[in-house]
């Protein structure tokens, strides 16, 4: 049974606004953002997909992941994106406790900041679950909670490569924040999407942005 939403409305976008769930603006603008990475074999390719159209993203990185890929992670700096915190150890927040959750992030903070300058903290939620005191906590150390408008879901492997593509072509609009997973887990989904997914943004006229 699907445990997600592919288009966030508007009743929980207001009633957990505190979040960043979509940008106004009044160009076309979207923002295309990453999870999970870096992972050599895939966050490689997504770069490379990027170049091809000259396009910058945000990506919410696994501290971790950076301990382990440092080269590539640096790569993702060198070439323009945006960085956002994913927390160490990919956390549930529901399942964590609130100084657990806290320190798991600050840990993955450190790991980004041994290697970026930029004081800009964003932070989004592995699995979108954060307790309410989780948030408040981390809005007080300066961070912007962000979520999303368009969930391409490129993570269910029960759901086709069509289906994915469709989840996001038939929701975006100016101001969407669009998820797609830098994982190994979400590769196959994302190889078909993203490509058709950057065309179909060039043909609509939609400028891709960073955060």
């Amino acid at each position: 049974m699907k445990l997600y939403w592919i288009k966030t409305n508007w009743i929980i976008k207001k009633i957990f606004s505190n979040y960043i769930w979509d940008v106004s603006n009044k160009g076309n603008a979207v923002y295309l953002t990453f999870d999970d990475g870096p992972i050599p074999e895939v966050t490689t390719w997504v770069l490379e997909e990027l170049k091809k159209h000259e396009i910058k993203a945000t990506f919410f990185c696994i501290g971790n992941n950076i301990k382990k890929n440092p080269e590539l992670f640096k790569k993702l700096i060198r070439e323009g994106h945006k960085i956002g915190n994913h927390t160490f150890n990919h956390l549930n927040g529901w399942k964590t406790t609130n100084d657990a959750y806290i320190k798991n992030t600050i840990q993955a903070q450190e790991a980004i900041d041994a290697y970026t300058e930029e004081d800009i903290k964003f932070f989004r939620p592995p699995y979108g679950k954060i307790k309410k005191s989780q948030s408040k906590e981390l809005r007080k150390l300066g961070y912007k909670i962000i979520m999303w408008d368009v969930l391409s879901a490129d993570f269910d492997s029960s759901i086709s490569k069509e289906k994915c593509l469709n989840n996001v072509l038939s929701n975006v609009k100016p101001g969407s924040i669009i998820v797609f997973h830098d994982s190994i887990k979400a590769f196959k989904n994302l190889e078909y999407v993203l490509p058709k997914t950057l065309a179909f943004l060039k043909e609509n006229n939609f400028k891709c942005s960073t955060l």
